[in-house]
């Protein structure tokens, strides 16, 4: 079973309550996902045992076979790449974006001149490790580049299904997000019920809904803001999976790089009932693993 977490916006909890679910099961593996600010390693503390350079295959012109045409230019849909026509005062010229690129090799599979050939730009690094008996595997995006999803893809090409496998999604509900959740078969979204909270559970909740994907809602620092959230989840038949209240024990551990499970036992029973109510949905949806 593939459960994704993922919140509307930064600063839910979204990554504690990922790792804290991950601690409290057995035979599981974590992906964090959150390429741009990967902290999940800062809680589970893996052992790296394997490091691997990501890449994107990006266009480079052989100009001297290059005729101008420009319909590298046209099939490009990100404006990766500029192409200058030739006329009597100029030979032409093909400019290359790389951080625009998205390394779909349209370009050069179009070149009429066969002028252009991919090779791989370095976007960041997948590493994988151990952490007690999670298998963990996380990517970091080099710092500057901008385009995350190829390597949030290539942390998942190492989804093992024989596991229950938790992605910790980028915050936000952009490219990045619906990379990261694409597949899963449930989709926990983490909030707060403020203003803020609600307003970016919404557009969540929209996501979602459009890939498909069952969800239900984990209530972070409960017992503040007010109950908008509640009443939303009630008037649109989203389950309330589980609350969190505002604990300053629970901000401590935090802040000092420890798993709430690790220090307050008691919640370990409530994040497995969770994955129960899960498992038991996906069941009634006909949708288990």
């Amino acid at each position: 079973m593939i459960i994704s977490v993922a919140s509307g916006k930064g600063g839910t909890g979204k990554t504690t309550f990922a790792v804290n679910l991950a601690l409290a099961l057995n035979n599981v593996q974590f992906l964090d996902c959150d390429v741009e600010e990967p902290n999940a390693h800062l809680f589970l503390n893996p052992l790296i045992k394997q490091r691997s350079i990501a890449s994107i295959p990006i266009p480079e012109v052989d100009e001297s076979r290059c005729d101008y045409c420009g319909k590298c230019r046209d099939v490009c849909s990100y404006n990766a790449i500029a192409v200058f026509p030739k006329d009597k005062d100029s030979r032409g010229g093909i400019l290359i974006f790389p951080h625009l690129c998205h390394g779909c090799g349209g370009c050069s599979l179009l070149c009429p001149q066969q002028a252009i050939r991919e090779v791989n730009k370095e976007i960041g690094v997948v590493e994988r490790g151990a952490s007690g008996s999670i298998d963990f595997i996380h990517g970091k995006l080099n710092i500057g580049e901008i385009m995350s999803p190829p390597l949030i893809k290539q942390v998942k090409e190492y989804i093992d299904v024989s596991k229950t496998v938790i992605i910790d999604a980028p915050p936000g509900t952009s490219c990045p997000v619906i990379a990261s959740i694409k597949g899963s078969d449930y989709c926990i979204l983490v909030t707060e019920p403020t203003p803020f909270g609600l307003n970016d559970l919404i557009l969540a909740v929209e996501v979602v809904k459009k890939m498909s994907i069952p969800f239900g809602v984990v209530l972070n620092r409960s017992d503040i803001g007010d109950q908008k959230v509640d009443i939303f989840c009630k008037e649109n038949s989203i389950p309330v999976l589980m609350r969190i209240p505002f604990d300053r024990d629970i901000a401590f551990l935090y802040s000092e790089g420890i798993p709430l499970v690790k220090k307050k036992k008691e919640y370990i029973q409530n994040f497995q009932q969770v994955f129960n109510h899960i498992e038991n949905e996906l069941s009634v949806k006909g949708r288990a693993k």
